[in-house]
């Protein structure tokens, strides 16, 4: 048995959508996003048609070209890891809790990942379970940026998802959309410095409980709108990185006319202001700040889920 000192990649994160079957919709072309008409809440399945591995982890990849996977764990009392290394070398790790499962996006999109699995022997210790190799080919590309996943977690009885068809209605334009779920982000979420200072590595976002409180922090900023905007069928990426050297998340949005974009929200015709509801909804000074945000030198991501 080989073991392991996990270094927990999704713990660094210390500050900061869904599927019914289709009824009336289309993929479309997997170079634009599918069609969903009436608009839907994509919910992912595990109807274990193909899986990886056995007790006490298995990988359900029945839907694979969907752009997930999911993880369940059968363990009473230790955690899973399951990292997925891209071809572009990003190493995207998720813990799955006792009795728990996950849905992991292939969030580099199409292509070869490595599969390599885990389980907790002891704290920060792990033996190596089993490791795979999986050729993705996604139905469409921006499927992984529509779903839930473990770190954007909804479903259509989620509060979110009803407060987002709520205040968007079925034709307002993709940039309508956006920027009434970016106000209503920013106008009513505090940042919530508390959290900030004892936070626990491992964090992961419940967006329910955000809009329930109606504070947290950069994370739970940046997953809140994303489930909001997924919900609403608008692809949209959670980016977790650094502004300067703060470890940060905001988002990137993808506009039907505009293709993707990570400066958005104040469209001027040829110019995007940068979309960070953290910053935005605690801005003293809107001048500086959007000349921070807008820079796209104070940004480096680190990972998109």
């Amino acid at each position: 048995m080989r073991i392991f000192r996990i270094r927990p990649i999704i713990a660094l994160i210390l500050i900061p959508v869904l599927l019914l079957s289709g009824c009336g919709s289309s993929t479309g072309n997997s170079s634009e996003p599918p069609v969903y008409s009436p608009l839907q809440v994509l919910v992912p399945e595990s109807p274990g048609k193909e899986t990886l591995g056995a007790s006490p982890l298995i990988l359900d990849i029945s839907n694979k070209e969907q752009g997930y996977l999911t993880a369940v764990s059968d363990s009473q009392d230790l955690k899973m890891n399951v990292q997925l290394t891209a071809e572009d070398g990003v190493i995207y790790s998720y813990f799955i809790d006792p009795g728990e499962s996950a849905v992991i996006p292939f969030s580099s999109g199409s292509g070869t990942y490595q599969v390599c699995c885990y389980q907790q022997i002891d704290g920060s210790q792990y033996a190596a379970l089993f490791a795979d190799t999986l050729d993705i080919s996604l139905k469409n590309e921006f499927l992984p940026f529509l779903y839930p996943n473990q770190y954007v977690n909804f479903t259509p009885d989620s509060e979110s998802s009803k407060l987002a068809l709520s205040i968007v209605s079925e034709d307002t334009s993709d940039v309508d959309a956006l920027q009434a779920i970016y106000n209503y982000v920013v106008e009513n979420l505090t940042y919530d410095y508390d959290l900030a200072d004892t936070v626990e590595s491992g964090y992961i976002p419940d967006v329910d409980a955000t809009l329930q409180s109606k504070k947290g922090i950069c994370f739970d900023y940046a997953a809140m709108t994303t489930a909001m905007l997924r919900a609403r069928d608008i692809p949209c990426k959670l980016q977790i990185g650094y502004a300067g050297t703060v470890k940060h998340a905001w988002i990137n949005v993808y506009i039907r006319s505009k293709g993707w974009v990570d400066k958005a929200v104040e469209f001027s015709g040829d110019s995007w202001s940068r979309m960070d509801p953290t910053f935005d909804s605690n801005s003293q000074d809107a001048e500086t700040i959007q000349q921070y945000i807008g820079d796209d030198d104070n940004y480096s991501v680190q990972f998109t889920r």
